[in-house]
């Protein structure tokens, strides 16, 4: 392979690490996986590097694009492994990240405790300053108090800092002086301040952003020096990049200072990958399956754009999604894919209740020691075994057969720890542990669609995940949805989306104003909105331009946030146009700005199922996305092989199907035989070395050009 040049992308996740290696000359992709190291991610990392150089005879220098997911962000929160952290606010705030907010998850429940804040009391200042709405000083800065500030610091051995002062999103003045100061006194100091991090209003949750930054900065930073030191020391030479929370990418330095913009990073790849695998076969609206070993995510993709929110959680029992009342975690407002993430992954725990009744997870048994079958220690049965008990999965193909599971472990495993207590054998505590799993992720489906207020019947599932082809079948017949996609080593798509998307940076302006002021002639309202717009888009031009992007492949594209007047809550709706000379998206003036009203209507009424076009709008906060074009690997089409179908069958083997009350004798094929044209009849198992993908009865899958399953029930898909 002399003389060609690669793409790599490396995916790490719960239980496995993923890596996609894809030749830019000819298409070609080799894939590998290898089990996370969650003591250290760095390690699983590098060898998941080298697998993928090894399996495709690549050299170290000819890798030219290297982008990482990593949940290294979350994790260290989730287990509270970040240094310690103080917190500078405005005086008379100071108790802001203990008071929070006064709504709880669940309304009745008595024994909710909040989640401790990431900063203790002790370690949260109060600097005299303040400011208006508007930006303007009402108070100077204390300067000699910042001083005293900084003393403390140090006595406490402070590593990172989060300065969030209010009314900092309409001036960053007094904050940018306060870091200014305190790397005079403390050059040590990493600092955070939230008129760069979040400049929007409500104070908790931009302070509750800038604060996760803060605590995650110097965990991430570590990290990603590793990685970089590691990848020195192999001959990799190419720019790391780094998948973002908001399905774009950025340099590993931008990451290293903004982490907050990564917490979600793994699950946004697997989005941006369903995206563009539909998105070739002509699908724009699209349900994202991504089934691993720790958790299964939903995510939606309507008119061939992921959505986006900015309202999300992380910490104890956080999930994404519209509406801020669930106050279970931590909030954080930037971008994030719109997921619903559940714990049912292939290493879900699978046990029983007090009250005598079968739950699966959300505990997971992890890469280590993983599921009982694994053979690695592990003792509590999985949903994997469970799939292994009902023949679903190959003992002696798992992983291409690098890794035997066994049976009679997982069996046995099952029979203690579920069956017994509940009176079953353990082919039907098996089962049961299945359709409990797929009744949770059926409701996570529900949750980005129905409540969404979209029809699945509608849409097309695209499944992947090494876990995620066995269930989307019956997922899929649950939800009526007509077609299911599982693209080519589904195991390693999310791996995929790291490589087939944009850098992309986010920017926002909080300035609260009434959208019918635009009907005042000659005011200056719409000039003045194109003034924000263009400051943030020179931002944009800025970082794009010193991370080496050519002004011919940038590409900015602008949005509002309204909501009516009185909400507490906005809808975001992005101003259409094609792209203007300077690569500007959404031009401005008064009629455009109307339709943008009339769309925010449309949209509210969709997603809450009422809207009030006779009701006063009123604008809040101004976007930027700011995009730098990545060249996207050409991926191959494939042809027939001259085969018959039955030459792709490795054998037959007893499965259980719920819908036919029992086991089966199923056919078994070799996915690795299957070329375009071959049609699969169900009940059917189709293997391949990182997934398998389950077929049942009525349904039947056609493999396309591109070597995707396209699976429909009865006739032609």
């Amino acid at each position: 392979m002399t003389g060609n040049r690669f793409h790599l992308g490396i995916d790490v996740g719960g239980t496995f690490t993923d890596a996609v290696l894809i030749c830019e000359e000819t298409g070609r992709i080799d894939t590998a996986k290898v089990p996370s190291t969650p003591a250290d991610p760095s390690i699983g990392f590098m060898a998941a590097v080298a697998r993928a150089l090894e399996n495709g005879a690549v050299d170290p220098g000819a890798i030219s694009h290297l982008v990482h997911g990593t949940t290294v962000a979350t994790n260290s929160l989730i287990e509270g492994k970040t240094p310690k952290t103080a917190f500078v606010t405005t005086e008379g705030f100071g108790d802001m990240l203990e008071i929070a907010r006064q709504v709880r998850p669940s309304l009745y429940d008595v024994h909710f405790e909040k989640l401790r804040p990431l900063v203790p009391r002790d370690l949260c200042y109060e600097v005299p300053e303040r400011l208006d709405a508007t930006g303007s000083v009402l108070k100077a800065l204390d300067e000699g108090a910042v001083r005293e500030i900084a003393a403390a610091l140090r006595t406490h051995e402070v590593r990172s800092v989060a300065v969030c002062l209010l009314h900092g999103y309409a001036n960053p003045v007094h904050e940018t002086r306060v870091a200014e100061i305190l790397r005079e006194e403390a050059p040590e100091l990493l600092i955070s301040l939230s008129s760069s991090v979040c400049p929007e209003f409500r104070e908790y949750f931009r302070a509750s952003t800038c604060v996760i930054n803060a605590c995650i900065v110097p965990v991430v930073a570590r990290y990603l020096a590793g990685i970089e030191e590691g990848l020195g020391r192999a001959g990799l030479e190419a720019e790391l990049l780094v998948m973002q929370s908001n399905g774009g990418v950025l340099t590993a330095e931008q990451a290293a200072s903004k982490p907050v913009f990564m917490v979600e990073s793994g699950p946004a790849a697997g989005v941006v990958s369903a995206n563009f695998i539909a998105g070739r076969l002509g699908h724009a609206d699209l349900i994202s399956f991504d089934m691993g070993g720790t958790t299964a995510k939903a995510g939606l993709v309507l008119d061939g754009r992921p959505r986006v929110t900015k309202e999300y959680e992380v910490g104890a029992q956080a999930q994404p999604g519209q509406g801020m009342t669930r106050a279970a975690g931590y909030p954080i407002r930037t971008p994030v894919i719109d997921l619903v993430e559940v714990g049912a992954g292939g290493g879900s725990l699978a046990w029983v209740d007090a009250g005598g009744g079968l739950r699966v997870g959300p505990r997971s048994a992890g890469a280590d020691p993983g599921p009982i079958c694994y053979g690695r220690g592990g003792t509590e049965p999985t949903i994997t075994d469970a799939n292994l008990v009902l023949g679903r999965l190959n003992p002696d193909y798992f992983l291409g057969g690098e890794m035997p599971l066994d049976v009679e472990a997982a069996a046995a495993g099952i029979r203690e720890r579920c069956a017994e207590p509940l009176g079953l054998d353990p082919v039907e505590a098996a089962n049961g542990i299945i359709e409990i799993a797929n009744a949770t992720m059926i409701n996570a489906l529900r949750l980005v669609t129905v409540r969404r207020g979209n029809d699945p019947r509608e849409l097309t599932m695209v499944a992947f995940g090494g876990a995620g082809p066995l269930h989307a079948n019956r997922l899929c017949m649950e939800m009526q949805i007509p077609t299911l996609v599982v693209p080519p080593s589904p195991g390693t798509a999310s791996a995929l989306g790291l490589l087939v998307t944009d850098l992309r940076h986010e920017f926002s302006r909080t300035r609260v104003m009434a959208a019918d002021a635009a009907d005042v002639a000659g005011n200056g309202f719409t000039a003045r909105i194109r003034s924000l717009f263009e400051a943030m888009e020179e931002e944009g031009r800025r970082t794009l331009r010193r991370e080496g992007v050519a002004a011919t492949d940038m590409e900015f594209r602008r949005g509002i946030e309204m909501r009516y007047a009185g909400q507490s809550s906005e809808v975001a709706v992005t101003l259409p146009g094609e792209a203007a000379g300077d690569g500007t998206v959404g031009g401005l003036d008064a009629p455009a700005l109307a339709d943008a009203v009339r769309r925010f209507h449309a949209e509210h009424e969709r997603a809450y199922g009422h809207g009030y076009p006779e009701e006063p709008v009123e604008l809040v906060n101004f976007t930027v996305t700011a995009i730098g074009r990545i060249a996207r690997p050409r991926l191959p089409r494939i042809g027939s092989n001259g085969r018959g179908i039955s030459d792709t069958q490795r054998g037959t083997r007893r499965v259980f199907f719920s819908d036919a009350g029992g086991f089966v004798e199923t056919a078994i094929h070799d996915r690795a035989q299957l070329s375009a044209g071959h049609l699969v009849a169900g009940p059917a198992i189709i293997e391949e070395v990182d997934s398998t993908t389950l077929l049942h009865a009525g349904y039947r899958a056609e493999v396309d050009e591109f070597g995707n399953l396209l699976v429909s029930p009865g006739g032609a898909p």
